[in-house]
C-alpha cells in the first residue's frame, strides 16, 4: 500500500506550502483510489487461480478413460454429474466468464492506476519531496 504522508513541519520549514482543502481531497483521493487498486490487484490474483484451476480441471477431464462415466462438476457449493460432453461445455463456461472478470479487472485496474498518476504528479507538483506517494516494500 502507498504510504501517503505529508509532514507540515517539513513543509512549513521548506518553503511555506499550506495545505489546502483541495490538497487534502486530492490525497484522500489517492489514499481511497490506492486502495481500491489493492483489492483489485487481490481480485485478479483469485481470478487468475480459479482460471489456473479451471484449465486443471480441463486437462483432467482428458485423462479420463471411461467416457460414459458421470463427472462430478461443483455448482455452488454441491457437486451435480455430468456426462462428459455437459462437464466440458460446463468447464467453457466457466473459464469465458472467469477471462472476462479478468479482463474487467484489468480494464479497472487501468483506469485507477490512470487516476493515481495524474493525482501524484499533481501532488508531487506541488510538495514536492515533502509527500511520500510511493507504495511500501512487503
Amino acid at each position: 500500500m502507498a504510504a501517503v504522508a505529508v509532514s507540515k513541519d517539513s513543509l512549513e520549514s521548506d518553503s511555506d506550502i499550506h495545505i489546502t482543502l483541495e490538497d487534502q481531497q486530492k490525497i484522500n483521493r489517492f489514499a481511497r483510489q490506492n486502495a481500491k487498486w489493492e483489492e483489485l490487484r487481490d481480485d485478479l490474483k483469485h481470478k487468475k487461480g480459479d482460471l489456473q484451476n479451471l484449465e486443471d480441471a480441463s486437462d483432467d477431464l482428458l485423462l479420463v478413460e471411461d467416457e460414459s462415466a458421470p463427472i462430478p462438476f461443483v455448482v455452488g457449493e454441491v457437486f451435480v454429474h455430468f456426462n462428459m460432453e455437459e462437464a466440458k461445455e460446463k468447464l467453457e463456461e466457466a473459464k469465458s466468464k472467469v477471462k472476462k472478470d479478468i479482463e474487467s479487472i484489468e480494464a479497472e485496474c487501468a483506469n485507477v492506476k490512470s487516476i493515481m498518476s495524474d493525482l501524484k504528479t499533481q501532488l508531487y507538483a506541488k510538495f514536492g519531496n515533502s509527500i511520500n506517494l510511493e507504495a511500501e516494500e512487503e
